[in-house]
């Protein structure tokens, strides 16, 4: 396919149609005739007051709000009671990753703090769980807040105390990248791994628009139930809402479950600092994705399939992808660039097809666990392969996670924000969340 440019005088007079069928045909033809790289983040800006923010999460999961959006109607529900709102056969998809205490805090000489947040490492290590699992040493891409106060070379320590013994861990400043800085960290106890430090030494590290100091609740709630592969600086926030009860009632009514991974990075956070998306650089996060789970995603293909997050549909997308890859001979080239879909979207073949051909690779090449990089951008463009409908939260303005959104229901996001801010939801990380259907069923 290729990508029409239509201009946006065209786009504001169509759109002011009385007609609501003209505004539906508009709304789906600017999805594909419009290269995302066009978009101006402007249009995906909202008005989200403070208050609106939820800065705990409920005492109970599952008692969140849940706004249902199928057909262009919207209704209202709590999670607790999802079960009600999917068909039996249908399969949820969880990302099973787990939020590491990536929040150090150390103490100069002289008095100062220095923060470092450490966002994953860098490109020496094959992936997040090898280099989480160093003891002793590891290098590790990171922000600093005081930076201004760290000189090249200057150690940094700090001290812990456990039951046993002291443990001293130093940070080196090694290098500046351009939004980003490269930090050794050295620890006296060289049994531990990088992991266990953290355990021992970091914080949960809260999203940025939570204002204020993590407590020992977050500890537990700022982590899915069934989370289990550590790798993540934030979590899968769609999955906080689930409970073993929940994911019993899910059982009983037939309803399939599965687990893959993606770790998140804190450029879930960054922000579109510019006026159009071709300027932005999405995020490279490490994902992984079993044969097992992909085989269950082929037997559902004429199911429902729904993600869970819009980690889970960013992974089941780019494994499609690499399927489409396999097919035009990139064995050696198996991650997944911000634009990639889009150029290769002429050709695009049967998800089945994608996914037999990936199956075949993994099996040739004796493969159980597919690790690689994903940076898709899912953004108004982009036709979706496997999903049926997402589930998941209520997200910042002008932000990639809210464009993935409006991808998927088209201009509609902005009746769906509008309700739940006209109804008292409660917005990002701890609030509440939707079931989005994008298909026609």
């Amino acid at each position: 396919m290729e990508w029409i440019k239509i201009s946006r005088s065209a786009e504001t007079s169509i759109g002011s149609s009385k007609e609501n069928t003209k505004f539906q045909l508009l709304n789906a033809t600017v999805r594909c005739v419009m290269h995302p790289k066009d978009l101006l983040i402007s249009d995906f800006n909202y008005d989200l007051p403070e208050d609106r923010i939820a800065k705990f999460p409920l005492a109970e999961r599952d008692a969140s709000k849940l706004l249902i959006y199928h057909r262009g109607k919207i209704s209202e529900d709590v999670y607790k009671n999802l079960d009600q709102h999917l068909r039996p056969n249908s399969l949820l998809l969880f990302n099973d990753t787990r939020v590491i205490e990536a929040r150090l805090l150390f103490q100069k000489p002289t008095g100062g703090v220095i923060e470092i947040f450490c966002l994953e490492p860098p490109v020496q290590y094959p992936d997040i769980t090898h280099a989480l699992m160093q003891q002793g040493k590891v290098l590790w891409q990171c922000l600093i807040g005081g930076a201004s106060k760290w000189k090249h070379g200057q150690v940094l320590e700090k001290k812990i105390q456990t039951k046993e013994k002291e443990i001293i861990l130093t940070a080196r400043y090694i290098e500046k990248k351009i939004d980003s800085f490269i930090i050794e960290f050295a620890w006296n106890e060289t049994s531990l791994s990088f992991a266990e430090l953290l355990h021992l030494a970091g914080e949960v590290p809260l999203p940025p628009y939570i204002k204020r100091q993590p407590e020992k609740l977050d500890v537990e709630r700022y982590q899915t139930i069934y989370a289990h592969h550590e790798g993540s600086v934030a979590a899968p926030t769609a999955g906080l809402h689930f409970t073993n009860d929940l994911l019993r009632k899910l059982k009983e009514r037939n309803i399939e479950t599965d687990f893959l991974t993606l770790h998140v990075g804190a450029g879930t956070f960054k922000p579109v600092k510019t006026q159009t998306m071709e300027g932005h650089e999405m995020h490279a996060e490490f994902m992984k994705i079993s044969k097992k789970t992909i085989k269950k995603i082929l037997a559902n293909i004429s199911n429902n399939i729904i993600p869970v997050g819009t980690t889970s549909l960013r992974t089941i997308e780019s494994i499609y992808w690499l399927g489409v890859k396999l097919k035009l001979g990139f064995e050696n080239e198996l991650e997944l660039d911000q634009w990639e879909p889009y150029e290769l979207e002429k050709h695009s073949i049967s998800s089945k097809d994608a996914l037999e051909i990936l199956l075949d690779f993994m099996n040739k090449k004796n493969i159980e666990q597919f690790i690689t990089k994903t940076r898709i951008i899912i953004a108004p463009g982009y036709r979706v392969k496997l999903a049926s409908a997402l589930i998941t939260n209520f997200h910042q303005p002008g932000s990639t996670l809210l464009l993935l959104v409006a991808a998927v229901v088209g201009n509609d996001w902005k009746k769906i924000y509008d309700y739940a801010l006209k109804n008292n939801f409660r917005f990002l990380s701890y609030g509440d969340g939707c079931l989005l259907w994008f298909h026609q069923v």
